[in-house]
């Protein structure tokens, strides 16, 4: 079995939690032109890293089968696993998580959409707090969903890309799990409409 880690090592994945310098985090995304969620934290303002259960793990005990793939999120040592289905490609990637237990939900979900170039709209409550913000981004670097999403059956939850890469690592998302850009990209590549996710 091929067994991938990311181009980054431990060490870097925990002197990059470090460099937490303030900023907005902007995360979820709407599932229809019509529904939004409400998303936004201060990444300042987040607990510390803690990489230290970053390994790889075996499949067998989370899922009866690799049937389409599967995806397995960590949320306490802030890593997403993947193994395709013919067990041939195991990839594990550094993630951002929820914020908090209140914001976590755990259990089986799977993918029902994939979408390249996602775009956000704040909710109504935001734009009231923030009215300075912009009611609509489209794909592109400013965009809080990075450069690809994938949508879960769970309503407004998805795994999605950010171009804010100090988040990778944190506590810093209402509900999502962020990866890299780049990870994201080669997760979409490998996964299906279909694909079952595991949150633990």
């Amino acid at each position: 079995m091929k067994i991938h880690m990311s181009r980054y090592s431990r060490r870097t994945f925990i002197a990059m939690g470090t460099a937490g310098l303030a900023s907005r985090t902007f995360s979820q995304a709407e599932p229809n032109n019509s529904s939004t969620i409400e998303i936004e934290h201060d990444v300042s303002q987040t607990v510390r890293h803690n990489a230290s259960s970053f390994r790889a793990l075996n499949w067998k005990p989370y899922f009866s089968n690799l049937k389409n793939g599967a995806v397995l999120v960590d949320i306490s040592s802030r890593a997403l696993h993947f193994w395709t289905e013919d067990e041939e490609t195991y990839k594990l990637y550094p993630s951002s998580v929820p914020l908090s237990e209140e914001l976590t939900r755990r259990g089986r979900t799977r993918i029902t959409r994939k979408v390249v170039g996602p775009s956000w709209r704040p909710t109504p409550s935001m734009l009231e707090r923030n009215p300075e913000w912009p009611e609509f981004i489209p794909p592109g670097p400013d965009n809080p969903l990075g450069t690809h999403a994938l949508y879960l059956s769970w309503q407004y939850y998805r795994i999605h890309g950010t171009h804010d890469t100090r988040k990778i690592g944190r506590r810093s998302s209402n509900g999502c799990i962020g990866l890299y850009n780049e990870h994201v990209a080669e997760l979409f590549e490998m996964t299906n409409v279909g694909t079952q996710v595991l949150l633990i």
